[in-house]
């Protein structure tokens, strides 16, 4: 059975970018637009790894994974997240929310997919 990861960036063309990677590695993608899709989406779903954008309009990426770290089901589920700024009072933050690992905006599909590897088991 493959894993189904969530990707969520208010960018189409960087929710292909990693569509295009994650899928490529056999992954099942679930893609959502900002933090308040993203919640909606996940009503039922199993996914095993989420991949969030930090700044998105309605709901930006540090408040999703606190939201998501609020329901039983997504206690446990690992965060990467993607961001446009390396800094470390951002990065402090996501950590602090429950975000296990980082990838800068701009990335190469090889940096995401080792990320993903770190965190999601076999």
């Amino acid at each position: 059975m493959s894993k189904t990861i969530m990707v969520v960036d208010d960018s189409a063309s960087i929710r292909q970018v990693v569509r295009i990677a994650l899928n490529g590695a056999g992954y099942n993608v679930i893609e959502a637009s900002d933090g308040k899709d993203a919640l909606s989406k996940l009503t039922g779903e199993k996914i095993h790894l989420m991949i969030s954008d930090v700044n998105m309009p309605n709901m930006d990426g540090i408040s999703l994974v606190k939201e998501l770290k609020k329901n039983p089901r997504y206690k446990f589920t690992p965060v990467i997240m993607l961001t446009t700024e390396a800094g470390k009072d951002k990065m402090a933050e996501g950590k602090a929310a429950g975000a296990k690992a980082w990838v800068v905006k701009p990335f190469q599909p090889p940096q995401m997919l080792d990320a993903v590897s770190k965190l999601i088991l076999p």
